[in-house]
């Protein structure tokens, strides 16, 4: 009896921890702050950061200056090192630090970024980050570097007010610490990446289908988070959760009313191709319809960021890490431990012969469809939060890097998709140290036709799967 009650305590622990960890993405930004906050809307864009000393501490009582279209505006860092400012006309903003305001025995990591020049647009928020510690050595020639607009645009964005914050606070770092974040950013938006290519892949497994409209999974979970954040005041846990279950409902309801009826029909792999893509392109403009074409926030407020030695990360990434973590780890154990993962697998690897071995074929298929389009709709909703925006073609975006991942990893195998979505994570954000951000994408794809030059079946893939 005493082993159970300790069984059962420890569980509980455990579950209190993850319901705890859950909890900060959406409650994070919630805490008391010493300094005003701003939260975005139709007629206000706002600009923040957080300032810390080299040892970790807030820097409180720093001063900065706001210049751009209307009157100057100074603000203040509040207790927990922290400043946000709204502004009501969208334009470049330039923030300049007041460097004498500055805690004793602390100066700017990289004097030159000072000041910072912003795009902000209404209704979003853009974060200006100023590290502090040791100066950087200036370059070997002698030259200034210019300071740059912080953040990385989000897929199918304008560039104005998408900013992936991780990125943006590798700007002005040396180049040690710019790399170091640049490697765990990369590490994140890969495994983002995978929640939306395992079932990508899993479905080219089990069925031969390179499915178009899988993007539209992915947009479709972020908007859904967005509608009931926004418009009916969910809890972000709550309403990613919803979302996820939306997900899996249009995976099973597709596959029902559609697919399987091709598949019934022997309708060629190609007609079924072909049939993807227009059912992309209906979802994405109904999308278009309904969300409209700007940028949407799942979260307003300005995210509280988390150093980690020179890594900078938002809250919301370091759990949405988590939980990609945790997921993919549950597919694998599903994959590799369970009797219905097996039966998966068997059919992806072949599926007359899994079917002559007593395994439901159909079954499995379905749940694969279902499966891959809740996995998609989670991808979908951490994404909109890394990026700090969603549009109605995000997902449309990105397909390719789903594509480039699968194909990277080697066709229908999960596993396969899981490490060829990280290495296009840190392609895509390490080519950002040599190329300009806007070739980030274009860098991913060449390295993809690279190594199918090497090796055509992929990483993991096998060499009949090819041809």
């Amino acid at each position: 009896m005493p082993s159970a009650v300790s069984t059962w305590r420890r569980t509980a622990h455990v579950a209190v921890l993850l319901l705890a960890l859950l909890t900060a993405l959406a409650l994070g930004h919630g805490t008391a702050h010493a300094a005003e906050t701003c939260d975005p809307d139709a007629e206000t864009a706002c600009l923040g950061g957080a300032l810390r000393t080299s040892a970790g501490e807030p820097a409180d009582g720093v001063v900065l200056t706001i210049t751009g279209p209307g009157e100057p505006i100074e603000v203040t860092t509040g207790e927990d090192g922290r400043w946000s400012v709204g502004v009501g006309e969208s334009g470049d903003y330039t923030v300049e630090l007041d460097v004498e305001s500055l805690p004793a025995g602390e100066q700017l990591r990289d004097p030159a970024v000072n000041p910072r020049t912003v795009t902000v647009t209404l209704g979003a928020s853009a974060g200006v980050l100023f590290p502090l510690g040791g100066a950087v050595a200036p370059p070997a020639d002698g030259a200034t570097s210019e300071p740059s607009t912080p953040g990385t645009p989000a897929p199918g964005g304008d560039g104005e007010g998408d900013v992936a914050p991780e990125t943006a606070s590798a700007e002005g770092a040396s180049t040690g610490d710019r790399v170091a974040q640049l490697v765990v950013s990369g590490l994140l938006f890969g495994l983002l990446l995978a929640l939306a290519s395992v079932g990508l892949s899993l479905i080219y497994g089990t069925t031969g289908l390179s499915n178009f409209a899988h993007g539209e999974q992915v947009t479709l979970g972020a908007l859904i988070a967005y509608f009931l954040v926004q418009s009916a005041g969910v809890p972000l846990v709550l309403a990613g959760a919803l979302a996820v279950l939306v997900g899996l409902a249009s995976g099973y309801l597709q596959d029902r009313a559609l697919w399987a009826p091709l598949r019934k029909r022997n309708v060629g792999l190609t007609q079924q191709m072909i049939v993807s893509i227009g059912l992309a392109m209906a979802l994405q403009y109904t999308f278009n319809l309904l969300a409209g074409g700007g940028s949407l926030r799942i979260v307003t407020s300005t995210p509280r960021m988390v150093e980690l030695g020179p890594v900078l990360l938002t809250e919301q990434s370091a759990v949405s890490m988590l939980i990609a973590v945790l997921t993919l780890g549950g597919v694998a154990y599903f994959l590799v431990g369970t009797r219905t993962g097996r039966a998966a697998r068997a059919v992806a690897d072949n599926a007359a012969l899994a079917s002559a071995s007593g395994i439901d074929v159909v079954r499995i298929v379905r749940l694969v469809w279902t499966m891959g389009a809740g996995l998609a709709a989670l991808g979908g909703v951490l994404i909109g939060l890394y990026f700090s925006a969603t549009r109605w073609n995000m997902g449309t975006a990105i397909l390719l890097l789903m594509f480039a991942a699968v194909t990277l990893g080697g066709l229908g195998t999960a596993f396969g998709a899981l490490a060829g979505s990280i290495v296009i994570g840190l392609v895509v954000e390490l080519s950002t140290l040599v190329l300009p951000s806007d070739m980030r994408y274009a860098a991913a794809l060449l390295i993809l036709i690279v190594v199918l030059l090497v090796r055509p079946q992929g990483i993991l893939g096998r060499p009949d799967r090819v041809g």
